[in-house]
């Protein structure tokens, strides 16, 4: 039976550190302190990485400082251990008996669960997946952590983001300067909620979210359960050539538009855009199309679910508690995946009797769970939407009570129409409201600035003056 650990490997890469501490950075990511077998190897490296978090020297005299047990031995072992010239291949080596390990451990897990009787086939099957995702795609330690080592991490990320010039933008690009500014972006981890009342929007600027990642050559996975992917990228396609979506719908398109069109289709068509149409998906086969997606595509940096509500319950639960255990589970999922995941949701008809139509966080539907779990939580609010709305209700309330056709103008549609962008949960930064540019017949939102102020209706022409995304 093969061993599944060699102390020869692990000595050479310690030794490797303790010769030329300057690689300790270039490959203090690819390891993990349960990649070493043996209790002081792992200690020691655990203390080689605290060093040089606190840009302190990686030698052994501060190691010793820093590991409790007796490491005599071990150092002498280690200090006698010649040079090695290819550590990428001593890794390598280490971590396939590393995960090894794990396999086996993983595999007597499987055995005992699947002999418990108060677990379900699907909850084993979650939870090896799970288990397996943890053992390919993560580097981070999942056991206690010290508060030096976490207070370490702290002083690393503030000097990270410092030596980016103290940029508002950290996290994913959301396309909207002013939410940049109160979000510092959407982070790793992070479940926003975007919700509205139907037809303010929440697909369209879901869409618009997700073009800097886009651009910027990251995957983006998008769960469309309302409408199937032709329709979703026709909507892409409409606000990026600024050809109306309506006429787009049938093919109203003359030589020159389509030629532009079908250039840009091309141009677009290397985007990792991934979509999933798939009607009624559960948390649980969600989870896992996700897991695997991100073991094909490490560069996945966002997830949109469009929309919440329609997401399946698992058991046949009540349907507060399915909501509650849906949201629970993408905010669980965000943080696995190291990725934000923005989920829409639809918002209580109750609010539509009410004399400001503002959303507030009382008005998410179905359950408050939505509320507890969200790290952000955006509500869309489009004043001129109700107007007419307000309009056409007044002409058919008077003409049920009798009283003939009032002289009741009905506000028209414009081409473009300011919305607020509600900021009603900030887990970790202010709330407040920012104001952005909906035009009608792109579905497209943008940043009001003077550019986009100057808004003229575009034809695709011999020169095309596209406004910038």
């Amino acid at each position: 039976m093969q061993e599944l650990y060699n102390l020869a490997i692990e000595r050479s890469i310690l030794a490797a550190f303790l010769y030329d501490p300057i690689i300790f950075k270039d490959y203090e990511e690819q390891l993990e302190s349960s990649d070493f077998s043996h209790k002081n190897h792992s200690e020691i490296f655990m203390a080689m990485k605290e060093l040089n978090h606190l840009d302190l020297p990686i030698a052994e005299d501060f190691i010793r400082k820093k590991v409790s047990s007796n490491i005599d031995d071990d150092m002498f072992e280690i200090l006698s251990t010649p040079p090695i010239v290819d550590i990428q291949s001593y890794i390598k080596e280490l971590k396939d008996l590393s995960l090894k390990r794990k396999l086996s451990h993983l595999a007597n897990v499987i055995h005992e669960n699947s002999l418990k009787k108060d677990l379900s086939s699907i909850e084993i099957i979650n939870k090896v997946e799970s288990e397996i995702f943890k053992l390919q795609g993560s580097h981070h330690n999942k056991e206690f952590r010290g508060f030096s080592d976490v207070i370490s991490s702290v002083v690393a990320n503030v000097k990270e983001k410092k030596e980016l010039g103290n940029s508002v933008l950290i996290g994913t690009d959301t396309g909207f300067g002013e939410l940049n500014k109160m979000t510092t972006g959407f982070n790793k981890g992070e479940l926003i909620i975007i919700a509205a009342r139907p037809a303010m929007g929440k697909t369209a600027l879901a869409l618009n979210m997700i073009i800097p990642t886009l651009k910027a050559g990251k995957g983006v996975a998008f769960f469309s359960l309302e409408m199937d992917a032709e329709q979703l990228v026709s909507r892409v396609m409409s606000f990026m050539c600024r050809i109306p979506l309506q006429r787009l719908r049938i093919g109203d398109l003359d030589d020159k538009e389509w030629q532009y069109f079908y250039d840009k289709c091309n141009e677009y068509s290397s985007w990792k855009f991934y979509i999933d149409d798939t009607g009624g998906i559960n948390i649980t086969h969600l989870r896992s199309k996700l897991r695997k997606l991100k073991l094909k595509d490490p560069s996945l940096s966002l997830i949109v679910i469009d929309y919440l509500q329609i997401m399946s319950g698992i058991n046949n639960k009540d349907r507060h508690l399915e909501v509650a255990e849906i949201s629970r589970g993408l905010k669980i999922l965000a943080r696995e995946l190291e990725v934000p995941i923005i989920a829409l949701s639809q918002l209580n008809r109750s609010l539509e009797s009410r004399g400001d139509r503002r959303p507030t966080l009382s008005d998410l539907r179905e359950s408050g769970s939505i509320e507890q779990d969200a790290d952000i939580i955006l509500f869309i609010y489009r004043d001129s939407y109700y107007k007419r709305k307000d309009a056409k209700e007044n002409i058919e309330r008077a003409k049920k009570e009798g009283k003939g056709t009032p002289k009741v103008e009905i506000p028209t549609e414009q081409e473009v129409e300011e919305v607020e962008i509600i900021i009603g949960k900030h887990r970790n930064g202010p709330i407040g409201t920012i104001k952005v540019l909906f035009h009608t017949i792109y579905t497209y939102f943008a940043n009001i600035d003077k550019n986009e102020i100057e808004y003229q209706n575009t034809k695709v022409e011999d020169e095309v003056d596209l406004m910038p995304i």
